[in-house]
């Protein structure tokens, strides 16, 4: 009997349908679903996942079952699980623990229910549960083989466990994968980000002036997009000298934040950080600017200052909060500050997370395989995996590419060859 709490079972058939269209856009991560679910090579492993419950996780949620895993999931944002995928996941036969709308409180209940679980491999997105069996559930802690991580942001919590010398078990930064973040962070969150502002708002991107917080490769993907709807002017800010570097180089406009507050039609935040949209910033908005975040937590624009400068606020549309300032400007807060391309829209496209969730489903396998063998530190994916998700993506597409000849090989190994 698998175990859940979910927001209405009955919309499992809904939710099926939509698994159905993620997995005919999904052919690698379903190529090694139909191996796995012949080998059975998972069978007796339970796996503890934290991740945003919605069509694509789902279909490696059932690979993973298919696999012969025993899957307990919670969601990794109170407000990007999809109901009706999370109600589809249980008729399947995962434990699931996930609904759109989560308070806080209920958020890390959900999570605990999958620590509770005394999960062997731990499959996590921004790290919560990584860090709740370190806190609260150590002894659980102990007993797990290794973990994987989906973000940036995870990774960095988790090379600080590390650093500190606390981290319990292996973890694989799925996130470092080049065929994880070349593609899942630049062109899912590109396209999903705007997915999500434009569902939100509805406003024309061509013509406004958009600032872009971060030029990591997430900020990236989000200013490529911005340019290529004909947004008139793309700022971006940075506080990294070769990041902000690149990002003239790319053909965008860098400056501080403080100057592009004055100027900014859409506001959109990339960085992981805490309080990059602040007080000083809110003061010099123009009326009528909008505020997004694409960053995992809801910490990047800071909301109690936005809080203290409004005279009143309200909802004017579904994911859209209007704060009307005392001087009259009101400014517009998309979707609670959170994950803007989740809590507005269905998130990354089914193509890109083809990658990366192939990517987890490897991990998981190679972490099982070699438990009790691997290092207690955080690992990049073996760019044996990287490489094997290229070439099976590749194939899918029906794209072929050359291959070294013998004596290429030899070349490039020598030492000797001159002008």
């Amino acid at each position: 009997m698998v175990e859940y709490k979910v927001k209405n079972l009955g919309l499992a058939d809904q939710g099926s349908l939509k698994v159905e269209w993620a997995e005919r856009h999904m052919p690698v991560l379903m190529r090694l679903r139909e191996k796995g679910a012949a080998e059975r090579k998972l069978s007796g492993l339970t796996i503890g996942a934290v991740l945003h419950v919605t069509k694509e996780t789902a279909v490696l949620v059932k690979a993973l079952v298919d696999a012969g895993a025993d899957v307990w999931i919670a969601g990794s944002n109170p407000l990007s699980t999809q109901d009706d995928v999370a109600a589809a996941l249980v008729k399947y036969g995962a434990n699931v623990f996930a609904w759109r709308g989560e308070s806080s409180e209920e958020y890390y209940w959900c999570i605990r229910r999958v620590a509770e679980a005394g999960p062997d491999v731990v499959i996590d997105d921004g790290a919560d549960l990584h860090v709740m069996l370190h806190k609260d559930y150590v002894d659980a802690a102990s007993k797990v083989v290794g973990g994987t991580e989906e973000t940036t942001t995870g990774v960095s919590r988790l090379k600080a466990l590390e650093e500190e010398g606390l981290l319990k078990y292996p973890v694989i930064a799925v996130n470092n994968a080049y065929t994880k973040y070349l593609f899942d962070n630049r062109y899912g969150t590109g396209q999903s980000t705007f997915d999500g502002v434009l569902r939100a708002t509805n406003i024309l991107i061509a013509g406004k002036v958009v600032v872009v917080a971060g030029y990591g490769w997430v900020g990236r993907g989000i200013a490529l997009r911005a340019r290529g709807l004909g947004a008139r002017r793309v700022i971006v800010t940075e506080v990294n000298p070769i990041k902000a570097l690149e990002a003239v180089f790319d053909g965008f406009e860098v400056m501080p934040m403080i100057e592009a507050a004055k100027v900014g039609d859409v506001f959109i935040t990339a960085t992981g950080n805490i309080k990059v949209i602040r007080r000083e910033h809110l003061e010099l908005m123009r009326d009528g600017a909008i505020l997004a975040n694409a960053g995992h937590f809801n910490v990047e624009v800071w909301i109690p200052d936005l809080e203290s400068l409004a005279k009143s606020r309200r909802k004017i549309r579904e994911y859209v909060e209007e704060y009307t300032l005392v001087d009259g400007r009101r400014l517009y807060l998309l979707a609670d500050g959170r994950l803007v391309n989740l809590a507005a829209a269905e998130g990354h496209p089914s193509e890109v997370m083809d990658m990366s969730f192939t990517n987890q489903f490897l991990a998981i396998e190679y972490l099982f395989k070699n438990k009790h063998r691997i290092p207690v530190k955080v690992h990049n994916q073996p760019v044996e995996l990287d490489y094997l998700v290229a070439k099976l993506k590749l194939e899918t597409m029906g794209i072929t590419i050359d291959e070294l000849t013998g004596e290429q090989r030899e070349y490039m190994k020598s030492w000797s060859y001159g002008t």
